[in-house]
């Protein structure tokens, strides 16, 4: 009966209101305080970069009060100048807020260098198949007496013959040499 009667009493109503007003401006303040610290509704619109190079990037940027990252440089275009930004998150013209960071795609200056798969003693089939899946292209096809018909006998790259192992840059075209299948 006694808690029954404090619940009502003035004493702790005039306490329970003291929290709620309290409770109120405390959330009142913390959501101003967010809004002018978050620089909410201020928003910029981001930049396009592709074919901008690395170089002029921090420039370009820094003007706007917005920061970068390089992601990437392992896709190249060969239409596109070495060391350029080849794409960039987000996309141009999205709305961003400032120190926003872009996250840019970086044109390498060449193909990178791959190894030459063993070919040899396959079948010229399984050679390009294999050579194109890595990422070389296959160049001239000559032939040569030999009882092993369309064998790869060996590989030859600008008209001298490679060892399988050898570094080459992506896409280059990789001569075959195969049997024809007449006895010596």
């Amino acid at each position: 009966m006694v808690f029954i009667r404090f619940l009502f009493s003035k004493f702790f109503l005039k306490q329970l209101l003291g929290a709620a007003i309290m409770t109120v401006l405390i959330i009142a303040a913390t959501l101003y305080g967010l809004r002018k610290y978050t620089h909410h509704d201020e928003f910029m619109s981001v930049p396009d970069l592709a074919g901008v190079p690395l170089m002029l990037v921090p420039e370009v940027l820094t003007s706007q009060n917005l920061r970068y990252a390089i992601l990437d440089s392992s896709k190249y275009n060969p239409n596109m100048p070495p060391l350029a930004v080849l794409e960039q998150t987000p996309k141009p013209g999205v709305l961003v807020k400032t120190e926003r960071k872009i996250y840019l795609t970086i044109n390498p200056s060449g193909y990178r260098k791959i190894k030459v798969p063993n070919v040899i003693q396959i079948t010229k089939r399984n050679a390009e198949s294999t050579l194109k899946a890595v990422g070389f292209e296959v160049g001239k096809i000559t032939y040569r007496n030999n009882i092993g018909k369309n064998m790869v006998l060996e590989i030859r790259y600008q008209g001298k013959t490679i060892e399988p192992g050898l570094e080459l840059p992506k896409t280059t075209a990789i001569d075959l040499v195969l049997g024809n299948g007449k006895s010596y």
